[in-house]
């Protein structure tokens, strides 16, 4: 999978989970939820995007470990959701195999970069 390929991916991601927030009840544990869920999975492309422009390999590291978390944040609040039976499910099965998709794909991801950062050369300035 190319980059602007998992940059749709990660969009498509938050456009479904902002359709199934809209499902969640009107209630104060609803609407936190909702709140907190719409934020994580948002920030998943959005900080993905700015992974893709970093700086440095480091800058790079750095970003792509703050979207794995959000991912995995995402599957928490999905988890919740179903354990708190505030939707059923199986509406949330999709959501959460993706959610544990992306959290796996950018922990790999970081990985290799940290890999591939900790075996660049030293250079020693004059």
């Amino acid at each position: 999978m190319n980059k602007e390929q998992l940059k749709l991916r990660t969009k498509q991601f938050a456009l479904q989970i902002m359709k199934t927030a809209d499902l969640l009840p009107h209630t104060k544990a609803g609407e936190v939820v909702t709140r907190q869920l719409i934020r994580a999975a948002t920030s998943v492309g959005a900080n993905y995007r700015s992974a893709c422009r970093a700086r440095s390999k480091a800058d790079f590291i750095s970003k792509v470990t703050i979207v794995e978390e959000e991912a995995d944040e995402c599957l928490y609040w999905l988890e919740l959701i179903a354990e708190s039976r505030m939707l059923p499910a199986e509406k949330l099965g999709s959501l959460m195999n993706e959610a544990r998709e992306l959290t796996a794909i950018f922990t790999a991801s970081g990985r290799t970069a940290r890999t591939r950062n900790s075996q660049s050369p030293i250079r020693n300035p004059k």
